[in-house]
């Protein structure tokens, strides 16, 4: 991969950075020169600010809840307390369950709505009015899902709140517009991470007698035309195109990245 340095001097937040998407996204805007602000409720996230020093970029690891309005404010205080400024939010933590209907709990419903479309909003919120504070424009890039295009079974919460998603990040793009933010949403298809590895063996369970890997293989030979599960790197690239002046005049759009699977 060609060494861009689009972002040389910028300040992204992400949240959910601490595996899967956002760590691959949190790597690629450190070789690109960001200053990142990687934020997640599990330990590894300090590990992967510690991969980010190894790159020669700077980070800040902060442990934030995106549920809890006054921790999520604190995350993007402590952002511009470091660094000065917020450039870029991407709104990245996100959670699923898989459950029948019959099994679904009230619990698993609001804990997925909660944390996938109440968290992109307070993010959005406290990002927002911290650019229109600094007055020079910014980004915000919300991570939606192939769920927002096409519900898949046993997952109504989790479509529900991705579809959230395209709306939080429409609204917002009409708000938004005149303070030179741009707001955009990406939804990833079958990506190899942890969340896939729980997918591939839950959905497996309900839908058949799958063994572990067999049901992924069987969707991407059947469904998507590239032939291959995508990479936390391929979904880094759209993101960080989003993130740069090349994406000026884009705003309020959602892009699928997903080797064909959803297309429109």
């Amino acid at each position: 991969m060609e060494q861009l340095n689009r972002f040389t001097d910028k300040v992204v937040v992400i949240t959910g950075a601490g595996r899967g998407i956002g760590r691959g996204i949190a790597l690629r805007f450190a070789r690109e020169g960001a200053h990142v602000v990687a934020s997640d409720v599990i330990p590894e996230i300090d590990d992967v600010a510690q991969e980010i020093w190894e790159l020669g970029a700077e980070a800040v690891a902060v442990h934030c809840d995106v549920t809890d309005k006054s921790a999520v404010e604190a995350l993007y205080a402590q952002a511009v307390a470091r660094f000065g400024k917020i450039d870029i939010s991407l709104q990245n933590a996100g959670v699923i369950t898989i459950a029948t209907v019959e099994a679904m709990t009230e619990a698993e419903w609001d804990r997925v709505m909660t944390v996938n479309t109440k968290g992109v909003f307070l993010c959005c919120q406290a990002a927002a009015k911290q650019m229109i504070k600094q007055g020079t424009g910014g980004r915000l890039i919300n991570t939606a899902s192939g769920q927002a295009r096409d519900g898949f079974i046993y997952t109504p919460h989790y479509a529900a709140s991705k579809m959230g998603v395209v709306g939080i990040t429409q609204s917002l793009a009409k708000e938004l517009a005149p303070h030179k933010i741009t707001v955009n949403a990406f939804c990833p298809g079958i990506i190899d991470t942890p969340m896939w590895e729980y997918n591939d063996r839950v959905w497996g369970a309900l839908l058949g007698n799958y063994q572990p890997g067999e049901l992924m293989a069987e969707w991407v030979d059947r469904n998507i035309p590239m032939q291959r599960v995508g990479t936390p790197e391929d979904v880094a690239g759209l993101v960080t195109f989003l993130a740069s002046e090349d994406a000026a005049y884009i705003t309020g759009q959602t892009i699928n990245v997903d080797g064909g699977l959803i297309m429109s």
